[in-house]
Parts: structure tokens; C-alpha cells; sequence
């Protein structure tokens, strides 16, 4: 028989660890919002986003959320005219990257969010097996 109690804190930890990948991915974005090429011309950091997918655990009956890729963001890169910048190109233009600074907060704080609710589940999954064995020694 599967165990409910374990079944939500299984499909919980996923969540954390599915979120956290997902904070790590954003804190990379945020990191090189105004990174440029190396070389002039050339395409500068390109953001990231993290896809997901539900997965059934068959020995926990719980339906788990897995990382399913990284991918690249396909949006246009921003452009700005600095032709001092190293990375300009031969009209003195500069990539920048694709990165949207009020998107990635609202990302960033979207995915803390959902840690945060995940962290409630297992402290009370954890509460109600608590409570489940106190009664069980009760009697």
C-alpha cells in the first residue's frame, strides 16, 4: 500500500529540488544581464529557462516534477549603439543580452515562492507522521 504521508513529501523534495535548479538558473541570468561578446560582433550571453515535466514515482505513487532541459531563450538580443564598447561592431553597435532584469525578479520570485510552499508540505507531512506515531504509541 502506498503511504500518502510519503507520497507528499516525495512529491514535495522534487519541488525543491526542481525550484532550486530553477533559482540557480535566474541568479545566472541576473549575473550576466550586461555581459557582451568577447569579440566584436559576436553574440553575448544568451538567457536560460528551465522546463519542466511531471514524472509518476511508482514506488512512492507520487507524481514527482523533474527538470526537464535547460534551454536557451530564442528572444532578440538588445542593441545599443556604443561605439567605444570593445564588442561593437563595425557600425559601432553592441549586443546585449536578451535578459529582462523586472522578468527575471518576477521569475526569481515566482520559484521562491513555490520552494517556500514545497517547505510547508514537508514540515507538515512531517507534523502529521509525527502526530500519526504519537497516537500509535498512545495506545
Amino acid at each position: 500500500m502506498i503511504d500518502p504521508i510519503e507520497a507528499a513529501i516525495a512529491a514535495a523534495t522534487s519541488g525543491l529540488e526542481a525550484h532550486s535548479t530553477r533559482m540557480r538558473v535566474i541568479s545566472e541570468n541576473l549575473a550576466n544581464a550586461e555581459s557582451t561578446a568577447a569579440t566584436p560582433g559576436a553574440n553575448p550571453y544568451t538567457r536560460k529557462l528551465v522546463t519542466f515535466e511531471d514524472e509518476m514515482d511508482q514506488a512512492s505513487g507520487a507524481d514527482l516534477v523533474k527538470v526537464a532541459a535547460i534551454g536557451y531563450d530564442r528572444s532578440p538580443y538588445r542593441v545599443e549603439y556604443d561605439p567605444g564598447n570593445p564588442a561593437a561592431d563595425a557600425n559601432g553597435f553592441v549586443k546585449l543580452p536578451n535578459v529582462n532584469l523586472i522578468t527575471e525578479m518576477a521569475d526569481m520570485r515566482e520559484a521562491n515562492r513555490s520552494y517556500s510552499a514545497n517547505i510547508q508540505v514537508v514540515k507538515q507531512a512531517r507534523e502529521l507522521f509525527t502526530m500519526t506515531v504519537d497516537l500509535m504509541r498512545n495506545n
